[in-house]
């Protein structure tokens, strides 16, 4: 079974995370987003695999997001993506892709959702 998961070892949540994957026998890919960004084509599709609107995946506590206003409601879906490429700290975590597409690791047990 092929898992990845979107990891910031800082964040309580997503060492959480990885941990329950590797307790339950799953050595997941762990990209540290951080430090290698996923593109905004990759972030299109997480935001796809996960069902959810792009909002949802945003990080507002910790990241620019007060800072860039995105808030507001005039940005839109592409716009957002935009900007979660060119700052990846707006990337909430973790998330978790596996077999049944992409999840928001909050709270952490929905990571099993998509195994």
């Amino acid at each position: 079974m092929s898992v990845t998961i979107y990891h910031n070892p800082r964040c309580s949540k997503s060492r959480q995370a990885l941990e329950l994957l590797r307790e339950k026998g799953i050595e997941p890919k762990v990209v540290e987003y951080l430090k290698a960004p996923p593109s905004r084509d990759e972030l299109a599709e997480i935001v796809k695999a996960t069902g959810e609107p792009v909002r949802a995946l945003l990080r507002k506590q910790g990241s620019p997001y007060d800072e860039l206003d995105l808030d507001n409601e005039k940005w839109s879906d592409d716009q957002l993506l935009d900007f979660m490429a060119e700052h990846p700290a707006l990337l909430n975590r973790p998330v978790v892709v596996g077999p049944k597409g992409a999840v928001l690791g909050r709270p952490t047990e929905r990571i099993f959702d998509v195994l």
